[in-house]
């Protein structure tokens, strides 16, 4: 194929092995064909097939399995016989013209663009990633944070999806996530409403816009933000491929952050994951009478750390430094006393007056002390005087300054 993604000038027959240097070993382009056809002979994940790579090399794997000799290492009969069946109808000549006329890639490990984190999935790591999207995948995986949870959430949970997105992406961190519908989708929309980095890992070809009732949204990721696939052009997802794509959810980030996921939710696959990996693992609490949030708060009680917002997810995943601000409560006139002037200020009586050797004796000062100390309250407007005593002042519906 040339470089402007034109028909190829020769192609391999159906089912043929894909050219290989035995000279030099395998070219760079016979090794990119021969992932991009293992992506279409192996399903996400095959950690059989993993190894296999690793020890023998992609090229030497696809020739084994187009080929009419014996079974590599550990593989049965009927896996062989599987593979094969596979091996017949694989193009990746065309898989890859295709991607290309979509305006995407197909990259491997070893790229300048491969986040080298996905190695940390050991024989699980994907084969190459087809990608769509102008962005670097290496250099928005840098810093990013995994954003899921529940399909069917709540308002509550679409609701801090949203938001925790939003304030992640303002901050220059990037949201991944499954383009699913529910929390998946709303993390995606609030990093979008901000113009920031998001990418969506599909459990399909990168050209399909699954589910359908995101179309919009996939649409929009593929234009202002990424999407990753490690199937090829055209395929669909399985209910296995979903569970699958959680793995490389979880290794491409920096953490997860579970936002609502019930006991049996996918989002907790991911979770626990990225916990085998090492990775933060976050959880933003919900009602304890919903049904989904009791995955999170069962993450909470072990290894899941509790946070409310970005800044929090910040702190755990940035770098030294990057702190959450330290929550305090609303600023009241009553915090500008000294110690002293607040003791006298109890001592005051909450309804009616009193004379200044009642005040002293409930406080427990002089009252030399008292008496210097009521007139700062005096001009603070803490109290008045009633002739020889002394009174709260009432404002607002009977309530004195707090």
């Amino acid at each position: 194929m040339d470089s402007k993604g034109g028909k190829p000038a020769s192609s391999p027959p159906r089912g043929a092995a894909l050219p290989v240097r035995t000279d030099k070993g395998p070219s760079a382009r016979s090794e990119r064909l021969a992932r991009a056809a293992l992506t279409r002979i192996a399903e996400p994940g095959d950690e059989q097939v993993g190894r296999w790579v690793a020890a023998h090399g992609a090229c030497a794997v696809v020739e084994a399995v187009c080929g009419s000799g014996a079974p590599l290492d550990g593989a049965g009969v009927q896996r062989w016989a599987g593979l094969r069946l596979r091996a017949a109808d694989v193009r990746p000549d065309i898989d890859l013209d295709a991607i290309e006329r979509l305006g995407g890639r197909f990259i491997c490990p070893g790229d300048p663009e491969w986040p080298s984190q996905l190695d940390d999935l050991g024989p699980a790591r994907p084969l190459g990633l087809w990608i769509n999207g102008v962005p670097s995948l290496r250099v928005w995986a840098l810093r990013s944070v995994a954003v899921v949870g529940a399909r069917a959430c709540t308002e509550y949970g679409a609701h801090c999806a949203a938001v925790l997105a939003a304030g992640l992406a303002e901050r220059g961190w990037t949201v991944v996530s499954g383009a699913a519908y529910g929390i998946d989708a709303a993390a995606h929309r609030g990093a979008l409403a901000l113009h920031g980095p998001t990418a969506g890992v599909l459990a399909c070809g990168a050209d399909v816009a699954y589910p359908p009732g995101n179309q919009e949204l996939i649409r929009a990721l593929g234009e202002r933000g990424l999407l990753v696939a490690e199937l090829p052009p055209g395929a669909h997802p399985t209910r296995s491929r979903f569970v699958l794509r959680n793995r490389v959810i979880a290794a491409l980030t920096r953490g997860t952050v579970v936002v609502e996921a019930a006991v049996r939710s996918g989002a907790l696959v991911t979770a626990r994951r990225a916990i085998r990996l090492g990775r933060h693992v976050m959880g933003m609490p919900g009602p304890v009478t919903s049904g989904l949030s009791q995955g999170v708060h069962e993450l909470l009680r072990g290894e899941a750390t509790v946070v409310t917002d970005a800044a929090e997810v910040i702190e755990l995943v940035g770098a030294m430094g990057e702190l959450a601000p330290q929550r305090r409560g609303a600023a009241v006139p009553r915090d500008t006393l000294s110690r002293s002037a607040s003791r006298v200020l109890e001592a005051v009586p909450g309804r009616g007056a009193s004379d200044l050797a009642g005040i002293a004796c409930s406080a427990g000062v002089p009252a030399q002390v008292v008496l210097a100390r009521l007139h700062e309250l005096r001009a603070l407007g803490f109290v008045e005087r009633d002739g020889d005593h002394w009174k709260l002042v009432r404002h607002r519906q009977g309530h004195t300054i707090e």
